[in-house]
């Protein structure tokens, strides 16, 4: 295998992704954060393939609905499309959406795809806003929505799919934090919070506790319905995440991925790719629509170590929400 670095280049200046075509007909799917960026072209892309229903789970509904129009203008087919709100802040929202999308028909793939990129330390119900939305309670919303996806799978005898969009900036998290006497609180503390890290580190948390997710979710025997859960690494995408970019290290990379990084359409394959499904892909982390490779930290004890003990706080916080959504998911 190529050295990562030999890699990145390989696959963002030589390697042609290819172009979803599989048909995703009869499907209902979420894709959060599908206002813009890699969220709104997979969105187009899963309504180009006639899937029929597309649900937007955005923010600012005034956005998801320019999206809306804009993926009708692009493919002709506007009856597939609804705009719903979800605001990953706020557990109150997650709630209320889980709760709406549980009185689907069907719910066949759900794509985890919203995040934050932001430099400035904000709390948000407790923690960290960057942990809160892209981390808690993006898990949050995904065993809220797995009792649904469990149903339409047995109801229907199909697989279905759980797919979270991972990033390769993982592998620079440095998580000095996993020696703490508590993860989360050490994270939600404002006086030793490096924010140059925090990005990554909620990228490599989302990673850890996704591992963690799809284990338990494989050995959940008890459970009825064939779930598949993956993470897609879109690599270096050119969006509006880092709209916040601040002075001259945020130009340069600004600048550096306009010159190397793809398109959010090109991007978007790979999150495609992800919920097209395959037991193959359960549990794995997936880069340039194939199996990919972790860091070497999150495949040493140590990370394995980390990811436990994080998973157990993750879960204890989620249990305090509601009693018994981390049991035998």
């Amino acid at each position: 295998m190529a050295p990562p670095i030999l890699q990145y280049f390989h696959s963002h200046l030589i390697l042609k992704l290819p172009y979803p075509s599989k048909s995703f007909g009869g499907s209902t799917i979420i894709v959060t954060g599908a206002n813009s960026g890699l969220g709104l072209e997979a969105a187009r892309h899963f309504v180009r393939l006639d899937a029929s229903k597309v649900i937007l789970a955005v923010r600012n509904l005034e956005k998801g609905n320019f999206a809306k129009d804009s993926i009708i203008t692009s493919t002709g087919k506007e009856t597939t499309i609804e705009v719903w709100e979800l605001d990953l802040a706020s557990r109150a929202s997650v709630e209320a959406f889980a709760a709406r999308a549980n009185k689907l028909e069907r719910l066949d793939i759900v794509v985890q795809n919203a995040g934050v990129l932001t430099h400035d330390f904000i709390l948000v119900e407790g923690h960290e806003q960057m942990i809160t939305v892209n981390v808690i309670n993006t898990f949050y919303l995904a065993f809220l929505l797995l009792p649904k996806l469990r149903d339409t799978s047995t109801r229907l005898n199909k697989e279905v799919v759980l797919t979270f969009t991972g990033s390769l900036t993982h592998w620079l998290a440095a998580f000095p934090e996993r020696n703490s006497a508590n993860i989360l609180q050490q994270l939600a503390n404002e006086d030793e919070a490096d924010m140059r890290q925090r990005y990554v580190l909620s990228k490599l948390l989302e990673l850890l506790a996704f591992r963690e997710l799809s284990d338990a979710v494989a050995q959940s025997s008890s459970k009825p319905g064939g779930v598949v859960i993956s993470m897609a690494n879109p690599r270096s995408v050119i969006t509006n995440l880092d709209r916040e970019g601040q002075g001259l290290r945020g130009r340069i990379w600004s600048a550096y991925v306009r010159v190397v990084g793809r398109t959010a359409e090109e991007g978007s394959r790979t999150i495609v790719h992800a919920a097209e499904g395959g037991r193959d892909t359960h549990g794995q982390y997936l880069d340039d629509c194939k199996i990919g490779r972790v860091s070497d930290f999150v495949n040493s004890k140590e990370g394995h170590d980390a990811q436990q003990k994080f998973w157990g706080e993750l879960a204890t916080l989620l249990e305090e929400r509601q009693p018994g959504i981390t049991q035998n998911p």
